[in-house]
């Protein structure tokens, strides 16, 4: 015969109690250590992202090595007053990059770059001179709406060093409101491209 536990009044509240802030605080360290919020400012990455759009970013840390077409979020102290920025990663260290801007094209290791996620060709010089080897440790970044970027192309930012880099975009968490419209992308949620 199995002997029935009389519950204690208040128990069962203390139980939701626990279970709530077990789950708070699992919630606070997730967002602490492992991932964040970070809000799109500006048309850089058009048509990828859109201004005010919110991303999950896992942090630096945690994300390994880099490769090209990686979204990342980065912040460089001397470089638009060190307010973070979103850019995809076109190369890492070793490649040699050249831009033929007259033709609008990238190059990465002299093989032509398809590259489907572009609003326009790139045809805006920013004062860089290419072509340009990335340096151990650094990364060539580029926004994905070219010619209304500011980026490694520009002398101030440059190959970026990777401790600059706060972490790789996950997905597409909330839509922005789109450029053309004011209305929100709900089918936008999700991974990137």
């Amino acid at each position: 015969m199995a002997l029935e536990q009389k519950k204690q009044p208040g128990r069962e509240a203390y139980e939701w109690v626990q279970i709530l802030v077990c789950s708070v605080l699992a919630v606070v360290l997730v967002f602490t250590f492992a991932v964040r919020g970070f809000r799109v400012d500006g048309p850089s990455m058009r048509e990828t992202l859109q201004d005010g759009d919110m991303l999950l970013v896992l942090n630096d840390g945690l994300c390994g090595d880099y490769q090209p077409g990686d979204i990342v979020i980065l912040r460089k102290a001397s470089f638009r007053d060190g307010k973070p920025i979103v850019k995809r990663v076109i190369a890492t260290e070793g490649q040699t990059v050249d831009i033929d801007f007259e033709a609008g094209i990238v190059y990465v290791d002299g093989e032509a770059l398809e590259e489907d996620y572009t609003r326009e060709s790139t045809r805006t010089p920013e004062g860089l001179d290419f072509p340009i080897t990335v340096p151990e440790g650094h990364l060539f970044v580029l926004g994905d709406n070219r010619n209304n970027s500011s980026d490694s192309r520009h002398p101030d930012l440059g190959a970026v060093d990777t401790r600059y880099i706060i972490g790789r975009a996950l997905v597409l968490a909330f839509p922005g409101k789109t450029a053309e419209q004011d209305r929100r992308e709900w089918s936008r949620i999700g991974v990137l491209k």
